[in-house]
């Protein structure tokens, strides 16, 4: 099987778009939403002001730039807006592995149709697209909303890191880890492809 080769996409789904990370395009939108306190309560990064979060977008770019990452602004289909931001990463082709994390939506985006969409248009991505067997998702063991969120789409929780890494405060912090798999995901996709159709009235 031929190593996929994850260059910047646009994903297009009948409610959310997710463009290539553009910082003329995205930054205003992005620095709308972004400086909330709440987005980076269980992150790694730490971000309480504008030259921050403006270092964060760039260390994505970089981070695409050598072939690590894929960073996206995620944009609402009904309203046109910057609806937060979300990205590919730990890109394994040999492996057939690609991670999805780094989300992040404004508040009046998060448990709408926004997140969903986003997701199901990643995994599809990375599995029919780019042939992967494996994507896997993670966060803080403490960020209760995030792990349901992953539980609710399919993913299968495998375990928690002890200790696994520190954030720019120097804190410790226990890293749950979820994946899917390509033999789950026919089941996973018809999953997201109802609660779609289910939500798209309004929030899910």
């Amino acid at each position: 099987m031929t190593p996929f080769d994850p260059v910047p996409v646009a994903l297009d789904g009948p409610r959310v778009r997710l463009e290539p990370l553009d910082l003329v395009r995205h930054w205003q939108g992005l620095r709308d939403i972004g400086l909330d306190p709440a987005l980076w309560r269980w992150t790694a990064a730490i971000i309480t002001n504008e030259a921050e979060l403006r270092r964060y977008l760039e260390t994505a770019l970089a981070e695409q730039r050598a072939g690590r990452a894929l960073p996206f602004a995620t944009i609402d289909g009904a309203s046109g807006r910057v609806a937060g931001c979300t990205r590919f990463a730990a890109i394994e082709p040999a492996h057939g592995r690609v991670e999805i994390g780094w989300t992040w939506l404004g508040r009046e985006f998060q448990r709408t149709h926004v997140n969903t969409g986003s997701k199901y248009l990643m995994l599809r991505h990375a599995f029919e697209t780019w042939g992967c067997q494996r994507v896997e998702l993670k966060t803080h063991v403490l960020n209760e909303r995030s792990r349901a969120a992953m539980r609710r789409i399919g993913c299968v929780e495998e375990g928690v890191l002890r200790k696994h890494m520190r954030n720019e405060r120097g804190e410790s912090r226990d890293t749950v880890y979820y994946s899917i798999i390509d033999d789950e995901w026919p089941a996973v996709k018809a999953r997201l492809e109802r609660m779609i159709t289910e939500t798209s009235g309004g929030r899910t």
